[in-house]
């Protein structure tokens, strides 16, 4: 994984028409995912808790927040290797969060959240929003199939996989525990500055990161389309 990681950072920026046009497509579907979680109000992505709690205390919106978190973790992979960083991990966080905002403008969430028909249950004495489980659910999916098709582009890497490789090098950790903690780090960043941890971020964690390998093979096998990331 590690190796397969460094070719994937090293890879020259000769980009043809179909690794651009499988990176946007998973670029727009990750930030529908991550509207979806915002809209469904149980919770985010790790990196959203952050982004969100950041938008209570700075009079900036989504995008301009996650431009920053992007500049951060450039800046401390520079620090650590002492050369240039990769642009596109900024692209990519950069842009997903200024379609969060686009999304959010548009009151997207007539044709999600609200969209659905209320269905509650009672689990534990709490009362659950069934129809925002099911939003939850199709978002996970989004973000899995969307992270394949970054991946898959050999274009865009999250910018936390980026600190990850240099953690792997650096302290010979696993590449599933540099990640874990960084996640970790963000999201309990995220809630102590008010942001939305809540189940849709623990499931987050577990649950689309080992989703993604096989949407890859998916890709690959059924759907014959070339992969120029990692295997």
């Amino acid at each position: 994984m590690k190796q397969q990681l460094q070719n994937y950072l090293s890879t020259p920026l000769s980009w043809n028409g179909y690794q651009i046009g499988i990176y946007i497509v998973g670029i727009v579907l990750f930030s529908l995912g991550a509207k979806g979680f915002i809209d469904a109000k149980l919770g985010t992505d790790p990196l959203d808790v952050l982004v969100i709690g950041m938008t209570k205390h700075l009079p900036f919106q989504i995008g301009t927040c996650s431009s920053i978190v992007a500049i951060f973790f450039l800046l401390w992979w520079t620090i650590w290797n002492k050369k240039i960083p990769p642009i596109s991990p900024f692209i990519s966080t950069a842009a997903v969060g200024y379609l969060i905002d686009f999304w959010n403008a548009i009151q997207l969430e007539r044709f999600t959240i609200d969209a659905l028909p209320l269905l509650e249950m009672n689990v534990a004495q709490t009362q659950l929003n069934l129809s925002a489980v099911v939003l939850v659910v199709v978002s996970l999916i989004s973000c899995s199939y969307a992270s394949a098709l970054i991946i898959m582009s050999g274009i865009g890497i999250r910018i936390m996989d980026l600190v990850g490789i240099t953690m792997i090098e650096k302290w010979g950790w696993s590449f599933f525990r540099a990640k874990m903690l960084l996640e970790i780090l963000l999201f309990t960043t995220g809630w102590l500055l008010g942001g939305p941890m809540g189940f849709t971020t623990i499931a987050f964690l577990f649950l689309v990161g080992p989703f993604i390998q096989p949407f890859m093979w998916l890709n690959t096998k059924y759907f014959r389309m070339p992969n120029y990331g990692i295997r």
